[in-house]
C-alpha cells in the first residue's frame, strides 16, 4: 500500500490575513520570533506597546510596526486594533486581558503560555473572555512544529495502529526569563508545558499523571521542579512518558554536550521516531520525523521540510486564531481547551508534593 507522503505538516493559511493585530510584549519572544514569523506569514502587525517603552520603540523600528505606544491602555485604546497578542510573564496577563475587554474592537486574544499562575486564574480569563464574547487563544506552539503536526497525521491515518508507548527525551538548557525566578517554578510551567499539551494534542486528555522532580543544579534561585520526570496514564492502556533535563551533565561549566530533544512513539501496526530542532536556535535545524509501519513493511519513511520550531511554528498558533476568527468557530487552541493542559501541569506539581499520581480531573474540583 502506498503512503500518503503529505502529512500536512503546514497548517492552512487563514482565509482573511489583513485583521489589524496589536503586540503587548517587546521581549525576546515577541521581537524575534512572533514577529518575524508574521512578517513572514504576511500577518498584519500595526502596533506594539511594553512595559519599557524604549524596547517597544527599538523593536518597533527593527521589525517595521508603523506604531508604538507608551502603555497596552493606550494601545487598546486604538479602535482601528482587532486581534490582540500579548508576551508579558503569566502574573501580568490575566490584567492585560480583562482590560482589553474593556474595548469592543477586540475580537481575538492570543495569550502566552501559561495562560495564568494557576488553574483557578486561568479559568476566570476564559470565562471573562467566553462572557465579552471575544476569542481567546493560547500560543501552544508546540503543537505547530513540523514533525509534531505530521506525527498528528501519521498517528490519524493509522499507520501505526494503536498506540502503545509515546515519549519525549529532553536533553537541553532553556533560557529561564528574568521574572521566572519569583515563581518558585520553572521546568513544569516553561517547558513542560509544551510536552505535556502536545501529548494532550496527539492522544487526547491522560486520566492521571505521576511525576518525581529534583532541582537543576545551575538553576540558583528557589525552585521545586529543576530535572522532571512525568509518566501520563491513558484507560486505553496507553503510557506517555518524558524526561525533561534541563542540566544536560555540566555543559556550560566545559564538558562536551550532548543536547537534543527527541520523541517516540510505538504502536500496534508501527513505530515512529523524531527530532525536535528547537535547541539548535538562532541555527535553522528542522525538526524530523522518520516512520515504519506494517502497510509497507521492511522500510523507514523518512520525509523532510525546510521550516523550523523557531520562528515558523509561531504563524500556526495565531494563523489558527485568525481562522477561527474568519469561519466563526472556536479555535482548536482556545483558552477553554487550554484549561486541560493547566490542569495537567496543576496535577504535576500535586503529584511532586503528595508522591502519587493526579487525576487532572482532581485540579478542576478543588480549584473551579
Amino acid at each position: 500500500m502506498a503512503i500518503d507522503l503529505n502529512l500536512e505538516h503546514l497548517p492552512p493559511p487563514p482565509r482573511k490575513k489583513d485583521y489589524r493585530i496589536g503586540a503587548v510584549g517587546a521581549g525576546f519572544i515577541m521581537r524575534d520570533i512572533q514577529l518575524v514569523a508574521y512578517r513572514n506569514a504576511g500577518f498584519q502587525v500595526v502596533a506594539i506597546a511594553s512595559a519599557d517603552p524604549a524596547e517597544a520603540r527599538a523593536t518597533a523600528q527593527l521589525r517595521g510596526v508603523p506604531k508604538v505606544y507608551d502603555t497596552a491602555r493606550e494601545l487598546l485604546a486604538d479602535d482601528s486594533i482587532e486581534v490582540l497578542d500579548i508576551a508579558v510573564p503569566p502574573d501580568v496577563q490575566p490584567g492585560i486581558v480583562r482590560a482589553a475587554l474593556e474595548h469592543r474592537n477586540i475580537r481575538g486574544i492570543l495569550a502566552q503560555k501559561p495562560l495564568a499562575r494557576n488553574f483557578r486564574q486561568a479559568q476566570e480569563v476564559v470565562l471573562a473572555c467566553e462572557r465579552a464574547g471575544v476569542r481567546l487563544a493560547v500560543n501552544q506552539n508546540m503543537r505547530y512544529d513540523q514533525s509534531i503536526r505530521a506525527l498528528a497525521s501519521v498517528l490519524r491515518r493509522g499507520y501505526l495502529g494503536e498506540p502503545v508507548l509515546a515519549t519525549i527525551d529532553m536533553r537541553a538548557i532553556p533560557h529561564w526569563q528574568p521574572w521566572a525566578r519569583d515563581y518558585n517554578q520553572v521546568t513544569l510551567l516553561f517547558m513542560s508545558i509544551h510536552h505535556l499539551d502536545s501529548f494532550r494534542f496527539l492522544f487526547g486528555d491522560p486520566e492521571s499523571v505521576y511525576a518525581s522532580a529534583r532541582s537543576d543544579p545551575r538553576t540558583t534561585f528557589p525552585h521545586r521542579d529543576g530535572v522532571v520526570l512525568y509518566i501520563m496514564e491513558y484507560p486505553n492502556g496507553l503510557r506517555a512518558a518524558a524526561w525533561d533535563d534541563v542540566w544536560t551533565g555540566p555543559a556550560r561549566e566545559g564538558a562536551a554536550d550532548d543536547i537534543y530533544i527527541r520523541w517516540r512513539v510505538e504502536g500496534t501496526a508501527g513505530i515512529a521516531r523524531g527530532t525536535i530542532g528547537w535547541p539548535g536556535y538562532p541555527a535553522r535545524v528542522p525538526s524530523t520525523i522518520d516512520f515504519t509501519t506494517l502497510e509497507q513493511p521492511g522500510c523507514w519513511i523518512s520525509p523532510r521540510w525546510p521550516q523550523v520550531w523557531f520562528p515558523d511554528a509561531f504563524a500556526g498558533t495565531m494563523g489558527e486564531l485568525l481562522s477561527s476568527l474568519a469561519e466563526g468557530r472556536e479555535s482548536v487552541i482556545s483558552g477553554r481547551d487550554n484549561l486541560n493542559t493547566i490542569a495537567l501541569v496543576e496535577a504535576c506539581y500535586r503529584s511532586l508534593a503528595e508522591h502519587r499520581p493526579v487525576r487532572p480531573a482532581e485540579i478542576k474540583e478543588t480549584q473551579a
